[in-house]
């Protein structure tokens, strides 16, 4: 394994899932199949920052859930990509209970009902708090409440 090579998103209509990729998360197209379906059907690439994201058209999920796909951000860009997001109308969600150290995030339905987080921790920072908490259990140590 290498690692991640594309996600691909199924979609009724290809040009508002390229407002969502292109002016709410600032990826640039690179791809139209137009006429030409190589693949399953009409389809636009999009690049994010080195990563390959597919829209395909198609009937997306019918309904929404908690299955997303997480991007990491910096903390300071939180609010520029929730303004972007929400001038092109994609809808934000209210942020989850969290506890300190989880990072923060930024939930958004697309207008095909996937779920997006963009979030600002790291794996390793919220392994490490973990183990902090968990060790402070096991001691006895009543924590402040968040």
């Amino acid at each position: 394994m290498q690692g991640l090579s594309h996600l691909t998103f199924i979609v009724r209509d290809l040009e508002r899932a390229a407002r969502f990729f292109c002016g709410g998360l600032g990826a640039s197209e690179v791809y139209d199949s137009a006429a030409r379906h190589f693949s399953l059907s009409h389809e636009k690439f999009f690049d994010l920052n080195g990563l390959w994201l597919v829209a395909m058209q198609g009937e997306p999920p019918a309904e929404r859930s908690y299955r997303h796909v997480a991007f990491q951000v910096a903390e300071d860009d939180l609010p520029l990509y929730e303004a972007s997001l929400r001038a092109i109308g994609a809808e934000v969600r209210p942020p989850r209970p969290r506890v300190a150290g989880e990072g923060q995030s930024l939930y958004v339905h697309d207008f095909d009902n996937h779920l997006f987080e963009l979030h600002t921790g790291t794996l390793g920072e919220r392994l490490e708090h973990y183990q902090k908490k968990s060790c402070s259990r096991l001691m006895g140590k009543r924590e402040q409440p968040i």
